[in-house]
């Protein structure tokens, strides 16, 4: 199989270095429409989501296998809301719920009813994957329960599936129905003891969850969260906004409406907070600025919620510093257990 596929891309390479723009000499009359740049454009394109896919695949064959040790681990397709934007309203189907996956950990060792911890992945388009490794068995190890979900934009899953991204909206709700989801079908987990976790994009679904649901969620812990949709279109390139004014996606720039980056940011929200919040950040960060953490703070305490934080000083590892193997890391990451614990009460709480 694996000398099929070197074939496969052996001959795309050579077909591209004939056809890729430059290779032969330009047309007089070419234009942006020009067919055959079209059609590699979308070769490309095609290449490009099955190579997700492929990787996908590996990674999930590798997560299952680095932690059959501690947990029963499982894949499974249940559904959240239907899209927001329809491509064909007429068509047969449209409108009907998305069909989601999520992953789910349950631990070998287990004592009584079980607290659940939905975990959500981070990206604009990531998904959930091997490098949560360690801080799964961390969790499992201290006798949680896990769900993660492929919210609807998830890479791996093909155009469609990423063109249903819905960036602090839709997606959010997606999370909340995993939650729902693993509550309705593990009898061995106590619906009164759920937490929500997540870094990055994970960190603003976890806050908007809060938001959203302020009772189904004992705790909440956010990493290095995007906090401030406005103020990111403004410090990120134009390639980035372009992601969230596509029109599968938001439609719009923030210019064009400003009201919409608003209610999708937390620290636009902030006065729903009505569950315990623990928040981590640190002022090298090379992906979300320390800024748009500082607005949600801030956000926080002029509408007097309760709420605890930690603003760290040029972390090593800027947005990775407390997801890495470093003594910083695995500290933070204490903090972390321990403010979760509390609220949780896990079989193996750490110290």
């Amino acid at each position: 199989m694996a000398k099929k596929l070197v074939c496969v891309c052996g001959a795309f390479v050579c077909m591209t270095a004939f056809l890729l723009p430059g290779a032969l000499p330009e047309p007089k009359d070419a234009t942006p429409a020009d067919p055959v740049k079209q059609q590699v454009t979308e070769l490309h394109e095609s290449m490009g989501f099955t190579e997700d896919s492929l990787t996908r695949q590996i990674d999930d064959l590798m997560l299952f296998r680095r932690l059959d040790d501690v947990a029963d681990v499982d894949k499974v397709r249940f559904t959240g809301p239907p899209p927001r934007v329809i491509k064909d309203p007429s068509a047969q189907g449209a409108g009907n719920p998305v069909i989601l996956s999520a992953y789910t950990f349950l631990p070998k060792k287990q004592t009584g009813k079980l607290p659940l911890i939905v975990f959500a992945h981070g990206g604009v388009h990531g998904n959930f994957d091997t490098s949560n490794v360690h801080i799964l068995r961390e969790l499992l190890t201290q006798g949680y329960a896990i769900i993660a979900p492929e919210y609807r934009g998830s890479s791996g899953y093909g155009k469609d599936f990423w063109q249903l991204i819905d960036y602090g909206g839709l997606e959010v709700d997606d999370v909340f129905a995993a939650k729902l989801w693993m509550l309705e079908s593990h009898d061995s987990i106590d619906p009164d003891r759920v937490g929500i976790i997540g870094w990055s994009h994970g960190g603003l679904i976890t806050l908007m969850n809060l938001f959203n649901h302020p009772k189904d969620y004992k705790v909440g812990y956010a990493g290095v969260p995007v906090s401030d949709l406005v103020a990111r279109m403004g410090y990120k390139g134009q390639s980035y906004r372009d992601l969230f004014s596509a029109p599968y996606h938001i439609g719009k720039t923030a210019e064009e409406d400003v009201n919409e980056y608003k209610r999708r940011s937390p620290a636009w929200n902030a006065d729903k907070l009505q569950t315990p919040l623990l928040i981590h950040t640190t002022t090298n960060d090379e992906d979300v600025n320390v800024l748009e953490v500082e607005h949600l703070i801030k956000s926080l305490k002029a509408a007097k919620k309760e709420f605890e934080h930690k603003i760290y000083k040029d972390a090593p590892g800027g947005h990775e510093f407390n997801r890495i193997d470093t003594k910083l890391a695995r500290e933070s990451r204490a903090d972390v257990y321990r403010f979760l614990a509390k609220y949780l009460t896990p079989a193996n709480p750490p110290k």
